[in-house]
């Protein structure tokens, strides 16, 4: 749904909906998504579906961890991005409240869209709801897997992760709705926009560069970790984690898939 609203500048008077609401969108091609908002995208797209394939398997379990462990530092980088990236990239640029959203919906329900630049207001609204879960997912994952010590029994800790990432799933069904809705009603592919950074719109909208060498610097970064994560497997279990007790001759104890205490294992303490 990548469609930034419009400004209070562009209402007029006596309106409470934007002049361009209901108007197609301006035919030049403009660069509105950077490249680092772009790599952050695919990369969460990439790490949300690997870790949900993972979810449930003891022997993929340390790639389950690495993907969401990624996720929370792509969205600790976004969160910062959102504060001092390009134009379209800003919070402030496309984070808006419940009437521009119920407004959005309604010319979408009309046939006749409003037109944003920028991510429009549901899609914003979607964006919002996906990152505060993916730190909810990050922080339950993370103290559910380590075992850390909590005030109330852990399977609680393991239903909220579970319960987040399933919510989670319906927000990315509902916003891959919204975006071939939006795609269609716009005549204008949305998912590709956010491949090739470039949409309809007026040269004064779009940016001035794509920031190629952070997202370079981003994409590096993650594939460095993947690889630091793969690298520090223990032998002979590098796709389950963990650490694998060793007998007095140097043999495993167990497997290393069997070393590791899956969170469902928690029922039992309770």
């Amino acid at each position: 749904m990548n469609t930034a609203s419009a400004s209070p500048a562009e209402l007029p008077a006596g309106s409470g909906r934007p002049a361009s609401a209901a108007e197609p969108a301006p035919g030049q091609s403009i660069l509105v998504w950077d490249a680092p908002v772009r790599v952050f995208h695919w990369l969460m797209v990439l790490s949300f579906a690997g870790a949900w394939l993972t979810a449930e398997s003891e022997r993929w379990r340390l790639a389950h961890m690495t993907l969401g462990y990624t996720m929370a530092g792509l969205v600790a980088f976004r969160l910062v991005w959102g504060l001092m990236g390009t134009r379209h990239a800003r919070f402030g640029a496309f984070v808006r409240g419940p009437a521009a959203v119920l407004r959005y919906l309604r010319s979408l329900r009309a046939r006749q869209p409003e037109h944003h630049v920028g991510h429009n207001p549901a899609g914003a609204l979607a964006i919002v709801a996906m990152l505060l879960l993916t730190v909810v997912i990050g922080a339950t994952g993370w103290a559910t897997y380590e075992d850390v010590s909590l005030p109330w029994p852990a399977k609680w800790m393991e239903e909220l992760h579970e319960g987040a990432a399933t919510l989670m799933l319906v927000v990315v069904v509902g916003h891959l709705l919204g975006v071939v809705t939006s795609s269609r009603l716009h005549a204008e592919n949305q998912a590709r926009a956010m491949l090739t950074g470039r949409k309809r719109g007026n040269p004064s909208e779009g940016i001035r560069g794509a920031r190629r060498s952070l997202a370079a610097v981003m994409l590096m970064a993650v594939l460095g970790f993947w690889w630091l994560q793969w690298q520090g497997a223990p032998a002979g279990g590098a796709a389950s984690g963990g650490h694998v007790a060793m007998q007095a001759d140097g043999r495993p104890a167990a497997p290393a898939a069997a070393q590791l205490k899956r969170p469902h294992d928690h029922d039992a303490d309770d």
